[in-house]
């Protein structure tokens, strides 16, 4: 049988870096000593109970099993706008300025081929979610991660972009509460990515994966819609996965400019599939669901957070307790790299975490950890690699 070879384009992509972690754990693990996955961004909690019963109904609608609209219904469109209107005071035309597909993945993915040319540069932060840069490639475009560090909050500087690539950008990707490092996005932020946007004429797309999910309850992330004007520059998309625990779902949305979102559906007609009708009526429900049951979905992230935080506390390992998302960003000891450390960890305890390099050279001497994995896990592998003394012996 004859081996072909992959095209350019593929060649030219890096590994995906949750595949690269996803096989890693599955050869690491005995049953001495079980591995813990600490690197997996799935909720570990049930979906709603009443999300669960509006599939089960909508199953049984002979409607829902034929193919559906690319658009998505127009009762899931206007479910969207009115959350958006409530939770984030955005009026938003449900015909022209929504857009539903499988899982935000395709809208991070897809909105940059939907409105960058070759040779364009995509503009985003160094460390980032690592889909940004591929799909700068398969944009045919070139990348830009702004540096961002712990000086500078995990903040961009648009001050710091080079003249010939702001001459020549096509998209800007912002993502906040940012997505290795935790970051919270400020006023002052979303105010200075809408400047360069005006100012260079550039889009501006902001992944709101983790809209629900800031450093404690009282903590509410901020959309970019947050800024009077960004609907005029703008596009937002938002997962089910994050906030309603609704991740094999596969359903997620964009929000905004009504000519970016007008290129993004052409795009979806050729390029993707759609949603089945059963789980747009059941995500109809989930953006139903009144704000408490909201908080207490993501509340166990936020008490999760608080235990582990107390025990790096114990072992002297310094962590910025200011972190949204349902990850911490945590910096490795003393002479080891990100990939050291993440090898040590999974070899000698058998814990696997994300190295913070996967993310970009800015994520360079740090981990991923998720706090999706249970109180139990969570707890059993920080003693375990309490057990190495990485810290204590250098605190």
């Amino acid at each position: 049988m004859p081996d072909f070879n992959a095209s350019q384009l593929v060649n030219e992509l890096e590994e995906n870096l949750f595949s690269v972690l996803e096989k890693q754990a599955s050869v690491v693990n005995t049953d001495s000593l079980p591995l813990i996955d600490l690197s997996s961004g799935s909720p570990d909690q049930p979906t709603p109970p009443e999300v669960v019963a509006a599939l089960q109904a909508a199953i049984n609608n002979s409607a829902n099993h034929g193919y559906p609209s690319f658009w998505g219904k127009p009762q899931v469109r206007q479910a969207i706008a009115d959350f958006y209107f409530r939770h984030y005071g955005v009026a938003l035309d449900p015909e022209t300025e929504v857009a539903v597909f499988q899982g935000s993945h395709i809208g991070v993915g897809g909105i940059p081929r939907a409105v960058v040319n070759p040779d364009q540069y995509i503009i985003s932060t160094d460390p980032c979610y690592p889909i940004y840069r591929s799909a700068a490639r398969q944009s045919q475009a070139y990348f830009f991660g702004l540096p961002i560090n712990e000086e500078n909050q995990f903040l961009p500087d648009f001050s710091d972009v080079p003249q010939n690539v702001a001459d020549n950008a096509g998209l800007i990707i912002l993502n906040y509460p940012h997505n290795p490092t935790g970051a919270l996005a400020t006023p002052e932020l979303f105010a200075a990515a809408l400047r360069f946007a005006r100012r260079h004429q550039v889009p501006v797309l902001h992944d709101f994966a983790y809209a629900a999910i800031g450093s404690d309850a009282q903590d509410v992330p901020l959309s970019l819609f947050s800024q009077p004007d960004a609907k005029e520059w703008g596009v937002e998309t938002y997962t089910f996965s994050k906030t309603f625990n609704m991740a094999g779902w596969r359903f997620g949305f964009a929000v905004g400019n009504a000519s970016i979102i007008k290129a993004f559906k052409k795009l979806h007609t050729h390029s993707y599939s759609t949603v089945f009708g059963a789980i747009q009526d059941a995500a109809i429900t989930a953006l139903s669901l009144p704000d408490d049951r909201l908080h207490q979905l993501v509340s166990v992230y936020h008490q999760r957070r608080a235990r582990v935080l107390q025990k790096l506390a114990q072992l002297h390992w310094p962590v910025r307790s200011a972190q949204g998302t349902f990850f911490l960003w945590l910096a490795a000891p003393p002479g080891f790299s990100s990939q050291q450390f993440a090898e040590l960890l999974l070899h000698e305890v058998h814990v696997l975490v994300a190295p913070g390099s996967g993310f970009g050279q800015g994520g360079e001497g740090y981990i991923r950890i998720s706090l999706t994995a249970g109180d139990s896990a969570l707890l059993h592998a920080l003693d375990r690699i309490a057990a190495l003394h990485l810290f204590t012996r250098n605190a």
